[in-house]
């Protein structure tokens, strides 16, 4: 029988477990207020923990446990550590935020290669699509049908802990249960754009971000104290300086005397602002509990395929165009594909690190494989290529070209508060130190990400590609209309 699992967390949801039973190899839990009268059963699973108080959002669902494996020999060459030599450190990872667009990838990934992988996820990013009115071009499967799907196409098995860090019960369960040897922390409301929709998305951000990383680090504190956090930060911290950007930290020589600082924060958005609070945070625990601790600042991401997404049409992951969740270069690809200019905002000027979702998968292994040391904090910059919206509209225009399509671009009104002409050299250096070995954008990546567009098209709504988010017109009220 195939197993059944309710969708269980929501920022809205008020679910609560009336009853549980845990009965040999089958366990059931019924839920009622917030949906029907149900019940879930899991026949020969063990349900390795689970919290259940009234009217929280806290319940843990772990799929069958899986049997121990040897970590495969990384394929990144010039590693200074593959995975297969640090396996003992390094061999469970806990995928926090395993549904989203960059945790998905990264969860298959590192299960492909060997390591034993947890998913925990509140599946709130789901409920987004259904308040804005919009949603993924890809048809994307449940988490449960994918877990099972990649289960089936390639016998290996992924836990999963569906429930809100913020929670930290919730959070102690899952670390009690799993003991990870790395966290790769995902889970944060990852928009600017969302973080600026209202008063309550503002907030929203801001607490679930950094209140659920302070839980992450009270967690490795207490439960699992050899455990290293690999944290995805942003580029966007940095802002825009009119000087080089460093990796994390500057060398400056002020009235004669001479240190290294933390490389100073701009940032331009609640959700940016979230992201500092982050660092500082997690920058405070290394120093004071002995945490080891990476921050990978990461870039702008595109593309939608790695090689295990592709395996089946079941795991393909999400691809945004809207815009609040959709980047730059995945808007600009499916707008080509439908017939619409594609939107530079103002002068088109802003220049950010890039990178194909391939190298994100790349990075976060690399890290896990190269652990910082206790009490460590390092700080990568994770991006491979540096393009303004000018540059990225002149490629798509061309690459369309090259596909029959005729694409023309407009100017529209910038609803960010941004320089739109500015320097920016941002090192990255380190990841590269690593072993990394970059998919640069090239004509033929994006031929491939047009003709992905142009197979999607029919389930493309152009009420989705306009920018309504303002900066300046954020308010108090709560916006309910779709965006």
């Amino acid at each position: 029988m195939a197993h059944s699992i309710l969708p269980c967390c929501s920022i809205n949801s008020c679910l609560t477990t009336k009853t549980y039973l845990k009965n040999n190899n089958t366990c059931s839990a019924v839920f009622y207020d917030a949906v029907p009268l149900q019940t879930c059963k899991y026949p020969k699973t063990v349900l390795r923990s689970c919290t259940l108080r009234p009217r929280r959002q806290s319940i843990i669902y772990a799929a069958a446990t899986p049997m121990s494996q040897e970590i495969e020999k990384s394929t990144l060459t010039g590693s200074p550590q593959s995975s297969s030599e640090s396996s003992a450190k390094s061999k469970k990872v806990m995928i926090i935020g395993g549904d989203g667009y960059c945790g998905w990838a990264t969860a298959l990934h590192l299960s492909n290669k060997g390591y034993e992988v947890a998913i925990v996820d509140n599946l709130v990013r789901r409920l987004f699509d259904h308040q804005l009115g919009i949603d993924s071009l890809t048809p994307i499967s449940s988490i449960q049908n994918r877990v099972r799907r990649w289960k089936s196409v390639t016998g290996k098995s992924i836990q999963l802990f569906i429930g809100d860090i913020c929670d930290f019960e919730f959070l102690s369960e899952a670390f009690k249960s799993f003991e990870p040897d790395s966290v790769v922390h995902f889970g944060e409301q990852r928009s600017a754009p969302y973080s600026m929709i209202d008063r309550s998305r503002a907030v929203y951000t801001q607490h679930n971000n950094v209140i659920g990383t302070l839980n992450v680090l009270f967690a490795i504190k207490e439960f699992s104290q050899e455990c290293h956090l690999v944290k995805l930060g942003t580029m966007g911290e940095y802002g825009t300086p009119n000087i080089d950007i460093e990796e994390g930290y500057i060398t400056i020589t002020h009235n004669g005397r001479t240190d290294t600082l933390p490389y100073p924060k701009q940032a331009s958005s609640f959700y940016h602002l979230s992201k500092v609070h982050d660092s500082h945070n997690i920058a405070f625990t290394c120093k004071a509990w002995g945490i080891r601790a990476t921050d990978l600042n990461q870039g702008v991401v595109y593309g939608v395929r790695t090689d295990e997404t592709d395996m089946h049409e079941e795991l393909c992951n999400r691809f945004d165009y809207d815009g609040v969740f959709g980047t730059a270069l995945n808007r600009f690809c499916v707008q080509a594909a439908v017939g619409h200019p594609l939107t530079v905002y103002g002068k088109g000027g802003q220049t950010r690190g890039y990178l194909d979702i391939r190298d994100t998968v790349q990075c976060v292994e690399l890290a896990i494989a190269n652990p910082a040391k206790p009490g460590e904090f390092r700080v990568f910059n994770q991006f491979t290529e540096q393009f303004s919206v000018n540059d990225l509209a002149r490629l798509v225009t061309n690459a369309g070209k090259k596909l029959g399509l005729e694409v023309q671009t407009i100017s529209v009104p910038n609803p960010r508060v941004e320089a739109e002409e500015h320097y920016y050299n941002a090192k990255h250096t380190k990841l590269i130190e690593l072993g990394l070995r970059p998919h640069l954008l090239s004509e033929s990546l994006l031929d491939s990400l047009l003709n992905f567009a142009i197979k999607f098209k029919d389930q493309v709504d152009a009420a989705q590609i306009m920018p309504t988010v303002s900066w300046k017109k954020i308010g108090v009220k709560t916006r309910t209309v779709s965006v």
